[in-house]
This record gives structure tokens, sequence and C-alpha cells, in this order.
């Protein structure tokens, strides 16, 4: 029986890309036999009113979820994903950046390898932002410090997932931009095949990244989600047997030296010791997490 495969397309603020671009995904979807489902995320600006268009003028049927509120890129995922019923699903992005084309790349590679997770690599193409590119240049370093991972562009807006396995896992992931790269990481964290398959992208059709200057903070936020719940083990031990091997040092330093306790190195100690046991909470944590 042939493998069925669901395009979803997160949506906020994006009327002006939609005008020019989905009409395109429509055609496409129709002429393939892909099922679609768009989210409209809370957008303030016209973009129901432009799927709802589309949907009445087209002899093609596809679904439009729209959310009352703003949920975030992570969520409106996460309601397609759920609100779809075939064999695979993949994710592309509302403001015209991706090639129609590198769906039927990634679903034929997917076919060819039964891989669980397909990522749409963009290594070697510009990013869009300084601040962005030194963010995806941290969050891979700290990911790579946590598991052994190959995967280069664990964020790419265009990844092809198993669907009942991606759904296993939605619980797991958060509702930020953040999404990307956590579903990435936890499909690697439990030993599922995961690779990368080339695709190309070009510049917005219309309106802006909303990238700015909490990116910086997202980063970070998102580097502390990533510790917590993959292997909070590999951070807090070395930095506590740091602390507190510093500490009896100093300390044994100035025992010996007859000038009694060091309270610089009883502080460091000290810090070592809590240090442990929050990555003991924090290990504790990941684990019922990871088994909810």
């Amino acid at each position: 029986m042939a493998k069925t495969l669901t395009i979803i397309i997160p949506a906020f603020n994006e009327a002006d890309s939609l005008q020019l671009f989905f009409p395109k995904v429509i055609d496409h979807c129709q002429d393939k036999d892909y099922k679609l489902i768009i989210v409209n995320d809370g957008s303030s600006d016209q973009t129901l009113e432009v799927l709802t268009k589309f949907q009445n003028e087209s002899s093609y049927k596809f679904n439009i979820v729209s959310h009352k509120v703003n949920k975030g890129y992570g969520g409106a995922i996460k309601t397609g994903i759920k609100s779809s019923n075939t064999d695979y699903v993949i994710t592309m992005d509302a403001d015209g950046q991706h090639y129609l084309q590198d769906i039927d790349k990634l679903f034929s590679k997917v076919l060819e390898t039964d891989a669980d997770l397909i990522v749409g690599s963009r290594k070697g193409q510009s990013s869009a932002s300084l601040f962005r590119g030194i963010g995806k240049h941290i969050i891979r370093m700290v990911a790579k410090v946590l598991m052994k991972l190959s995967i280069y562009d664990i964020n790419s807006g265009m990844k092809i997932y198993n669907t009942e396995l991606v759904k296993k896992y939605l619980k797991l992931t958060p509702d930020t931009m953040s999404f990307s790269d956590i579903i990435t990481l936890t499909f690697v964290s439990n030993k599922h095949l995961v690779i990368e398959e080339p695709i190309r992208i070009k510049d917005r059709l219309k309106g802006s990244s909303t990238i700015g200057v909490r990116t910086a903070f997202e980063t970070v936020m998102e580097i502390i989600n990533i510790i917590i719940l993959f292997n909070p083990a590999r951070i807090f031990l070395p930095i506590s047997a740091f602390f507190f091997a510093f500490g009896l040092l100093w300390g044994a330093n100035f025992f010996f030296q007859g000038k009694g306790i060091s309270i610089g190195g009883s502080t460091l100690i000290l810090a070592g010791l809590i240090i442990f046991l929050l990555g003991l909470i924090a290990e504790q944590l990941s684990a019922v997490r990871k088994n909810q």
C-alpha cells in the first residue's frame, strides 16, 4: 500500500507571502496527492481571510486549523501534527523560502531509507541574521557535548517525520521556536534513524523575520532546556568535580601551612557538592519528563 504524506505549514501574520506562494502549494499537493494542513497561529493580519478565500475557490480540499491566540511556532506545528493521519508529515515555513521540489525529494528519501526523521539541511547557505547564526552555532556545540550528534542543521524548518513517532514525542517539546531543535534531539537521543538531506532556500517573499533582540535570551533558554531534558549529568558533574577538586587543593594548601581551615576552600567544596546535588535532581527530572 502506498505511503501517504501531509504537509504542515504554521502561519503567523504571513498574509502577503501566502498570497504569492500558496496557490503553488495547493497545485503541488493536488498533483502529488498530498494532504495539506495549514495552522493560522492567532494572526492579527489577514492570514485567515486569505486562507479561507483560497479554500473556497480551490477544488482541492485542504484543512485550516486556526488558533484563537498565538501559541508559538512549535505550538502551531504540534497542532498540525496532531490533526494529521498520514504515514508521514513534513513541515515547511509560510514565508515562501522553501522549494516545493524539496518536499518530493525528502519524501522519496524517507521511502528509500525508512528513516524516522529526515532533516532538510541548509548547510553551506548563509544564515538570515548574525544573531541567528551565532545562536545556531552555540546550540550545536552544546548539543554535541550532550550526545553523539551527526546532524548539522538541527533547527531546519523543513523536516519529514514518521507520524506515529513524532506524535509520541510532542509532549516533550516546547511551543516556541525551540521546537525544531528539541524534536530533532529527542529522535537522536532515543536512537531513531535520523539523517540529513540537502535542500535549498530562497529569500522571504514578503515581510521580515521575527528574529530580534530577544534572540539571545531565547537561545540561552533553549540551551538550558536542552541540558535539563537530555543529559544534565554531562554538564553538572564536571563542573561539580572542578569546584570540589579546586576547593580541596586550596584548603589542603592552607591546612598544611598551619593556617587552619580555609573559608575560600570550604566555600568551593560546598559549591561543588551543591552543584552535584543539582545535577542529580536534574537527572531525575529528565528521566521523569522522558517517561511521562
